[in-house]
């Protein structure tokens, strides 16, 4: 498996550092968080984009995924969300990543509704990433956190470059075993996101391995040539540990963990 980590973990940290500090910590790649308030955002120039490529390629570390805020389920101004999507498709071509993050967000509608919603917005996007080369994937997060809801999504889709990304928080959160959350979400995987918590009560992140959730069981079902991405939600959570000093331990984790 290929091993990433997010930059959620080290909010506001400027480009050059973060690749830096994927580097000499051992992971081959970086999830972007795609926000106003971060390096990396929407507004970005041709030539601002281009310096970020030559940062990760410098350091020989991946941009695996451009992670946005789009709510493909939510209602809202079709056209907004159009050209959202669109931008955060271009930013990763751009950047050269594989795939950009979407949320559901369908918790206003009802549920049929928030599912045709999300499928067509999606499949309008699908010919723009393709273009790009990047995969759109729909996160199991808010209204939609199991593998079941998300799957019921990106089947309707029907298409290559969109699929579904796995944070393996929310279908726990909800109960559904991970073999189970694996089995309706393995024909559209493309990355799988991994974190740990004490509880489902205390959600502040732990350093991998801390904590309760179901690592081992859900690498054990990932696909070996794929992406795992640690989301370290520091940004929500600013009393945790730092990440930068608990990377290192991160990375051995997960590589036991996939050994055994």
């Amino acid at each position: 498996m290929k091993l990433a980590f997010s930059t959620l973990g080290v909010p506001g940290m400027p480009v050059p550092e973060v690749a830096a500090l994927a580097a000499s910590t051992g992971w081959q790649g970086v999830e972007l968080r795609t926000h106003p308030e971060e390096p990396v955002n929407l507004a970005m120039g041709i030539r601002e984009r281009a310096a970020v490529v030559d940062e990760f390629a410098r350091a020989g570390v991946e941009i695996v995924t451009v992670a946005g805020y789009a709510q493909v389920a939510a209602a809202g101004d079709e056209a907004a969300m159009s050209e959202e999507l669109t931008q955060l498709v271009r930013l990763a071509g751009d950047l050269g990543a594989s795939f950009v993050r979407v949320f559901p967000g369908g918790g206003d509608q009802p549920r049929e509704t928030a599912d045709a919603t999300a499928a067509r917005r999606l499949a309008a996007a699908a010919e723009t990433a393709a273009d790009a080369g990047v995969r759109v994937l729909l996160e199991t997060h808010d209204s939609h956190r199991t593998g079941a809801a998300v799957s019921r999504i990106v089947g309707q889709v029907g298409h290559k470059h969109v699929g579904a990304l796995w944070d393996i928080l929310h279908p726990w959160l909800e109960e559904e075993p991970p073999v189970t959350t694996h089995a309706a979400l393995g024909p559209y995987l493309g990355c799988v996101q991994v974190k740990d918590v004490a509880s489902a009560e205390d959600l502040t992140p732990l350093p991998l391995g801390a904590g309760v959730l179901p690592l081992a069981e859900c690498l054990a079902l990932a696909d070996d040539d794929g992406w795992v991405c640690w989301e370290y939600e520091k940004r929500w959570y600013p009393g945790a540990a730092e990440l930068p000093g608990i990377l290192a331990a991160g990375r051995e984790h997960l590589e036991s963990l996939v050994r055994s």
